[in-house]
């Protein structure tokens, strides 16, 4: 409420004292509160609770910074399967320090009984209120944040890790003049695919939010690897543009059965009427995001980052737009889609690609024809073509070309006769 430098109230004149410095109240409801955890946290206040803890915020007095403290509630922290989990959530986040998940700094047992888990404070909220407050998010801000959970998941994955549980309550959005600055929350239900890895789910055993969940993941499949998450990190996505989850059901099992058994909407018919328009391109790609089989999907969460950017009309991949301000590239999404609508009209080939045609990543080949047709194959997908792409397999109508000429030879023959006859 008051300028960081300002010593003093200026209404009453009291003086002022950092809120992170002032003594914590205690809290009759929560014994926490106020105390002193494993003799060096002083807990502030309640942030959060879920199933498995309650989140504070903390001082670490060592460090004189703020902390955020979960602690396991007691009937969990007598559960020694669920007490593991939590051990190796810090086991594994430590071995990811990266910018986009959030750090972790300790893991100790409680005076109470429980344990606890210090992480840092991030300040900003979860893209699960974003959500309820939006309802949908401009594209900008959507590949934005795409590009920078891609980045995250990527190196979790390069060491075999998949997160299992990605959903809207799991991304952390910390606001900055250039836009989100994304963390990724909450490893405790990781599969860790490292042929050393203690395993602690029993084959079967469905682990993961319904919505977000994987085929494979919601059979519970000892297959499941990282292309999971690209799944999930697609559901968020389409959740984003449309405000809709892309499978539904008022119960666990019926959202599963959706999954294993329908295709969703497309996005640009499911986010009609939205705030912000979707790009048709994004159809196609989430199309190959939602494949039912992992081998035919989007094989990495950097790839479907990219389509969906591409779907936009942007140029580069994920990692630029990771660090582009929201404001860039939504002038570039705009100045591709007016391009796009100033486009001749029944533009076609080269010409519509070079007025800014943003298209989709398109999985059948738009050139084919039965064989013997003489047209050769089209350009590998995802390349960009030439035009002398175009006329390498575009049949050659030199037939045409040949009546034409001379049909004008005969007419002109004749334009000369009756000149000379008139004359």
């Amino acid at each position: 409420m008051y300028p960081d430098d300002a010593g003093f109230c200026p209404v009453d004149g009291n003086q002022l004292t950092s809120a992170t410095l002032a003594p914590a109240a205690s809290d009759q409801v929560d014994a926490r509160l106020g105390k002193l955890v494993c003799g060096r946290y002083e807990v502030r206040r309640v942030i959060a609770d879920g199933g498995m803890g309650r989140v504070y915020e903390a001082l670490d007095t060592a460090d004189r910074k703020n902390t955020a403290l979960k602690i396991l509630h007691p009937d969990v922290a007598v559960d020694p399967i669920a007490v593991e989990r939590f051990r190796r959530e810090f086991a594994v986040s430590a071995q990811l320090p990266h910018e986009h998940i959030v750090e972790v700094l300790d893991f100790q047992p409680t005076e109470d009984g429980s344990y606890v888990l210090a992480m840092e404070f991030l300040y900003g909220e979860e893209l699960r209120n974003t959500l309820k407050r939006e309802r949908v998010l401009p594209p900008e801000r959507v590949i934005r944040m795409l590009s920078q959970l891609a980045l995250g998941l990527d190196a979790a994955h390069a060491r075999k890790l998949v997160h299992r549980d990605l959903k809207p309550d799991n991304v952390f959005l910390c606001q900055t003049r250039d836009g989100d600055i994304v963390k990724i929350l909450d490893f405790g239900s990781v599969k860790d695919k490292a042929e050393t890895a203690k395993k602690l789910t029993v084959i079967g055993t469905t682990i993961g939010s319904p919505y977000y969940m994987a085929p494979e993941q919601a059979q519970g499949l000892e297959t499941l690897d990282h292309r999971a998450d690209v799944w999930a990190l697609a559901a968020i996505c389409y959740e984003c543009v449309t405000s809709k989850v892309p499978f539904g059901g008022n119960t666990g099992p019926a959202i599963l059965v959706a999954i294993l058994s329908q295709e969703p909407s497309p996005p640009s018919a499911a986010g009609g009427g939205q705030k912000y328009a979707v790009s048709p391109g994004l159809d196609e790609v989430m199309v190959r995001a939602f494949k039912k089989n992992p081998a035919a999907r989007i094989p990495s969460a950097g790839a479907l980052a990219d389509a969906v950017g591409n779907a936009y009309g942007l140029e580069g991949s994920h990692r630029e737009w990771a660090k582009t301000a929201e404001v860039v590239l939504g002038t570039q999404i705009a100045s591709r889609a007016s391009r796009t609508e100033h486009a001749p009209a029944g533009a076609s080939g080269a010409g519509a690609r070079r007025a800014g045609m943003a298209g989709s990543v398109e999985l059948g080949d738009p050139f084919a024809q039965a064989p013997g047709s003489g047209l050769q194959m089209a350009p590998a997908l995802g390349q960009p073509i030439s035009d002398s792409d175009y006329e390498r397999v575009l049949p050659k109508r030199t037939g045409g070309v040949l009546v034409v000429a001379v049909v004008a030879g005969v007419l002109l023959s004749a334009g000369v006769v009756l000149l000379l006859v008139l004359l």
